[in-house]
């Protein structure tokens, strides 16, 4: 998402420049936008592989086979002759790239360069580099997609919302694609997924001395220089990376193939097809699924293929009926579901996770806040994790309440982040050494905030009490009750700065839990977190109706007398 405020307005400048340059159509717009980032990142990335080649001593391998075609030169021509060379020369060789057969050719191959004006094409390129995109360390093509939809108030009409890289990230690394599996995203839009399967790949195969880390725990340095030769072979990349889409605008895929072909994947197997037709019969085809289908959206009940569910409307769940028809036995899948899909009480929903559970295993539920999709949407969501076949004895849980951004429109970067703690608990949750040493330092927590919050009950009664004797008593004692009352709330206060840091870790240590196959079937195969999920209610102090009674005798003597000297005063 574009969060920085000063790159969305130079976004917004950019557009206008085509807007007012002729392209009106928005879908124009964005597909030539994509082309110009695609070129410049082209030619970004040919500058690190140089600069890599270099401190290697290695042999550089050049993308372009002339210097006439890289944005660092054609962008500084006289504006009719960069058109010229752009239209003629550099267009049409980056239709090449991929090789002859190759997804990323049969995306571009009618693909139209349609900025005519050379004026409009300078003006676009100097903006592009003003953003200095490659800086943003931002999923740029995605990014612009996403934003630029949220200007036309289209995303999501469709259920389509494209996955923040930060939970991308996370379900990658929880599902950990190997060497030599195949991975497929059925519904893969800007190929986000797929893009970060490779990446892990990369890194954890490459030597640690050689990565870094950014502020917001991306890698850079990944080279995979551990795997195999083989691995990034072109045969070897469209096995292993398969994605579909079914935009037959063909905008999407040519963005998804920009993004996978900017992200060293110039092989991959990324078609336009509707993976829930007829037409689409793959079967036991991979070992990863990887996804985020659209959670809405009108099906073609005469189309949808005869394998899947023939009464069912909801895409959601056709969709995982598909996952499951597509993974190889022992196949993984980690996927973005709504949350309807977890309690949803119609014959669908009951059996799509009785499947799940009684017929292959499922491995862990993840509740996300609903903020995760906003601005495009607050709709809740939820990620399964599952194994193609297998047996469901027991299903982790992990209720997550913040994944690192505010949970409103603006999606602004905070503290509170619950995924490290996610991953952590996932690596580790059948270590039974991780788990005791998590209950014990739950129940020293308890014990610790245990004689605190008994404290809070007693200043709380001691408040309720003064508060009282202020509004009965006399000038002189009400002052002496103000005091009192005023130097209880501030003990109250530093109790409560006691009792925050410990009940927060209570909390978080209380964030993922097991829940067996037969309580989960004793619920009509309920997966909601809130049922399962035991959460201590703190005792809220209520004052003992003798006390209270009291009190009201006290105020009704004391409002007698306050009338009685009305009267005397009014007689």
């Amino acid at each position: 998402m574009l969060t920085d405020t000063n790159l969305r307005s130079a976004v917004d400048v950019l557009w206008d420049k085509l807007w007012s340059g002729g392209l009106s159509n928005p879908l124009d717009a964005i597909e030539q936008l994509s082309f110009l980032l695609f070129l410049k990142r082209l030619d970004e990335k040919e500058q690190d592989n140089e600069r890599a080649a270099r401190r290697r001593g290695a042999k550089f391998k050049p993308t372009f086979p002339r210097k006439e075609l890289r944005w660092s030169h054609w962008t500084q021509l006289p504006a009719g002759d960069a058109l010229k060379a752009v239209k003629e020369e550099v267009f049409p060789f980056i239709k090449t790239l991929g090789g002859a057969g190759g997804s990323f050719a049969a995306q571009m191959e009618n693909a139209e360069f349609k900025i005519n004006k050379p004026s409009l094409l300078i003006e676009a390129c100097k903006a592009i580099d003003a953003l200095q995109i490659s800086a943003q360390n931002q999923d740029v093509q995605g990014d612009l997609y996403e934003y630029l939809l949220s200007k036309l108030n289209t995303a999501g009409t469709n259920g389509q919302f494209r996955t923040p890289r930060h939970i991308i990230r996370m379900m990658v690394k929880m599902i950990d694609p190997h060497p030599g599996e195949r991975v497929c995203d059925p519904a893969a839009g800007t190929c986000g997924f797929l893009v970060n399967a490779w990446q892990h790949l990369l890194e954890i195969h490459t030597d640690p001395r050689d990565l870094s880390y950014d502020e917001e725990g991306y890698p850079h340095g990944v080279t995979g220089a551990k795997l195999p030769r083989e691995m990034f072979a072109e045969d070897a990349q469209r096995q292993a990376i398969t994605g579909y889409d079914s935009d037959s605008g063909m905008t999407m895929l040519r963005i998804g193939s920009m993004n996978l072909m900017l992200h060293g994947i110039t092989s991959p197997n990324f078609r336009y097809s509707d993976t829930l037709s007829k037409a689409f019969g793959e079967e036991r085809c991979y070992d990863v699924v990887l996804a985020n289908p659209p959670f809405k959206g009108a099906v073609d009940a005469a189309d949808v293929n005869p394998s899947l569910p023939a009464k069912v409307k909801k895409t959601e769940i056709l969709f995982l009926h598909l996952f499951l028809r597509l993974l190889e036995n022992g196949g993984r899948a980690a996927v973005i579901v709504p949350d309807g899909v977890l309690f949803g009480s119609s014959k669908a929903h009951t059996e799509i996770r009785r499947l799940l559970i009684e017929q292959n295993r499922l491995d862990g539920v993840i509740s996300m806040p609903s903020g995760v999709f906003r601005p495009y949407a607050g709709v809740s969501t939820a990620v399964l994790l599952f194994t193609k076949g297998g047996t469901t004895e027991k299903i982790w849980f992990y209720d997550m309440e913040h994944d690192g951004y505010s949970l409103d429109d603006k999606r602004q970067k905070v503290p509170e982040n619950d995924i490290p703690d996610l991953l952590d608990c996932w690596r580790q949750r059948r270590d039974a050494k991780f788990q005791q040493k998590r209950a014990q330092r739950l129940a020293g927590l308890q014990k610790q905030i245990a004689p605190l919050k008994t404290d809070r009950l007693r200043h709380h009664k001691i408040i309720h009490r003064l508060k009282f004797e202020e509004v009965i008593a006399n000038d002189g004692k009400a002052d002496a009750a103000r005091v009192a009352r005023e130097q209880a709330e501030a003990e109250l206060a530093t109790l409560q700065e006691q009792i925050t840091p410990l009940q927060t870790e209570i909390n978080q240590l209380g964030r993922q839990f097991w829940v067996t196959k037969d309580q989960v079937k004793a619920n009509n195969y309920d997966l909601s977190t809130s049922r399962y999920r035991y959460t201590e209610q703190d005792e809220v102090f209520y004052e003992e109706l003798a006390v209270t009674l009291e009190r009201l005798r006290q105020l009704e003597v004391a409002a007698t007398a306050d009338v009685a000297t009305l009267e005397k005063l009014l007689a």
